[in-house]
């Protein structure tokens, strides 16, 4: 595998980082600015309960692109990050649960406010299940051909190779 693919790796891996990192920013930025002001303060507890396991994972998977890039096509994932991530598979998991758990106790009753912290909590377990069990992003045009094969993510390979 050529100094090119690699090139091209490390950029798309650059833009994949950037990219979490910018949504988890954007998802904080919006929660504080725009939807903390206008919720009562156990429909506040709720999104929190919500946001945070999407913004750990997000955050998490955005630094694993970017410090990706550092092996990517060259040596496999440095054993000290493979068992931190194994730790984060477990820590997430356990925040999904944790969150899913106060998103209940203290669901809105405004229909819309709870269709938007269960929606919430829903896309940080999307984001979990494509980084830590199923790959489920692919281009719109290949997903519905690909998404059934049920590939390993990255990061997963990442994190049984060398082991």
């Amino acid at each position: 595998m050529g100094t090119n693919r690699r090139q091209v790796l490390r950029r798309r891996y650059l833009s994949l980082g950037l990219g979490e990192l910018a949504a988890a920013g954007v998802f904080l930025t919006i929660a504080l600015a725009s939807v903390v002001p206008r919720l009562d303060e156990e429909s506040r507890l709720a999104l929190w309960f919500a946001l945070v396991p999407l913004l750990a994972v997000l955050v998490q998977a955005g630094t694993y692109w970017l410090l990706a890039r550092s092996w990517v096509e060259s040596h496999p994932m440095p054993p000290s990050l493979r068992t931190i991530y194994r730790a984060f598979r477990k820590v997430d998991l356990a925040l999904l649960v944790g969150g899913l758990l106060g998103v209940m106790v203290w669901l809105p009753d405004n229909l819309g406010a709870s269709l938007g912290v269960l929606a919430i909590w829903f896309f940080g377990l999307i984001e979990y299940v494509n980084y830590f069990a199923i790959r489920l992003s692919y281009p719109p045009r290949l997903w519905v051909s690909t998404v059934g094969q049920l590939r390993a993510p990255r990061l997963v390979r990442d994190l049984n190779a060398g082991s």
